[in-house]
């Protein structure tokens, strides 16, 4: 009788639409959350006596205010998935907790200008079969899925209308595209007008699609640089999303996605805006579905900050200590037949925190990622950013005047630097 009952629940889930081996998943666009609020990133105060000359101004931060509650609201983001695809799911994440979250309704749609969506292509989202969905603190769900037939590249809406008074206290503050804030339940609405605006995406986390085998994808794993600081808001000009058009640009890497897991100032050992990167490469990339490889540009916050005068010696920071952290980085990865991609770190002179202390830290952790092997592959981003004619510093051509964040060009030339044969022969 027990050989029977066995034998039935094996046939059962070999019949089932959950387990079939043609129902895979990878992640087509997603973002790494964080607590809010979260000011833009800035540099400490100059200590007194600092004679060296303070950069010029970048302009404006590309990080708007937010709002720190909704009630009775519908937000309306934009994301751009990097593969295409015809059945999705979204992913939504309460990470940082602190109360339930609950969304009374949500649907996705083709985004069209200024909020609007085309008319005709939205869906509502389910959960469960559901309507609506509660997620507790530090919990993610997914929808069910949802037929879309879209592009690569192709500009997708996601709205949801949050009935409750609720803490905006997980968002991704830099989402580089504007997203819509309008009053009561408009989820479907084609047009949202008198909107307000900011450019964080509130409780959305990512996005998956249905693909077959050979499909998967490719996490970019930093900071501002990788979260795309330096670039023009609503442009798509981050590196990440430059790499992602290389790849869908070349029949043969058509069925690689690419999605942003940078956080501007995350920093690699301890935790500051956003869990350190050792604590949320877990959420941010082994959780993702159908990762093949991982491109790793983190350190630079951890050198720059330990350099902040009066620091507590907790805070320093040794090439050591980022080279165990690199190799904790491979070493998961590898665990979850994920490659990493090793990627050097630029140059920061100009900056009041720059030293010949820093500078020599720098040189060390990237002569180690040049050189140890551990890596699966290597990206020069050092060499394709610094000024031939002063390799300590960014190049004038990619500096937008922070000395730091590379612009749009610098992005260019970093998604240009990537050897997406390599990304290719999994």
């Amino acid at each position: 009788m027990h050989a029977w009952v066995a034998l039935c629940g094996v046939v059962a889930m070999m019949l089932s639409p959950a387990v079939r081996a043609e129902d895979r998943w990878i992640s087509a666009w997603g973002t790494a959350q964080q607590l809010a609020p979260m000011p833009p990133p800035r540099m400490p105060p100059r200590p007194a006596g600092e004679t060296r000359p303070a950069p010029p101004p970048s302009g404006p931060s590309p990080i708007l205010p937010t709002p720190e509650r909704l009630n009775d609201q519908t937000a309306r983001m934009v994301v751009r998935p990097t593969v295409k695809g015809s059945v999705w799911r979204v992913q939504f994440s309460n990470a940082s907790g602190g109360e339930p979250l609950r969304i009374g309704r949500a649907a996705f749609a083709k985004s069209a200008e200024a909020g609007a969506i085309r008319p005709g292509t939205s869906r509502a989202l389910s959960f469960a079969g559901e309507g609506a969905v509660t997620i507790q603190p530090g919990a993610v769900v997914f929808s069910d899925p949802v037929a879309l037939d879209v592009a690569a590249l192709e500009l997708l809406a996601v709205s949801i209308h949050l009935p409750d008074d609720v803490a905006v206290n997980t968002l991704h503050p830099l989402g580089l595209r504007t997203t819509y804030v309008v009053k009561g339940e408009r989820t479907e609405d084609t047009t949202f007008a008198n909107a307000e605006t900011n450019r964080s995406y509130f409780w959305l986390s990512g996005l998956a699609v249905e693909a077959d085998a050979s499909a998967g994808t490719v996490v970019a794993f930093g900071d501002s640089i990788t979260d795309g600081f330096g670039t023009t808001p609503d442009a798509g000009r981050a590196w990440p999303e430059l790499l992602a058009e290389r790849l869908q640009g070349d029949a043969r890497t058509r069925h690689l996605s690419v999605i942003n897991m940078g956080i501007s100032g995350n920093r690699v050992r301890r935790d500051g805006a956003g869990l350190s990167a050792l604590a949320r490469f877990d959420r941010d990339v082994l959780a993702r579905p159908g990762v093949r490889w991982v491109i790793l540009l983190e350190g630079i916050n951890d050198i720059n900050f330990a350099a902040i005068p009066g620091m507590p010696a907790s805070e320093a920071v040794t090439a050591a200590d980022l080279i165990a952290a690199y190799s904790q980085f491979i070493d998961r990865a590898h665990l979850h037949g994920i490659k990493v991609m090793g990627a050097t770190i630029a140059p920061t002179e100009g900056t009041w925190l720059y030293s010949a202390k820093t500078e020599a830290l720098r040189q060390a952790v990237n002569q180690w990622i040049r050189s140890t092997g551990k890596f699966d592959a290597l990206v020069d981003f050092d060499a394709v950013l610094r000024d031939p004619a002063r390799p300590t510093r960014l190049n004038p051509t990619y500096d937008p005047g922070d000395n730091v964040h590379p612009n749009d060009a610098g992005n260019a030339a970093m998604a240009r630097a990537i050897d997406i044969g390599r990304l290719r022969r999994n």
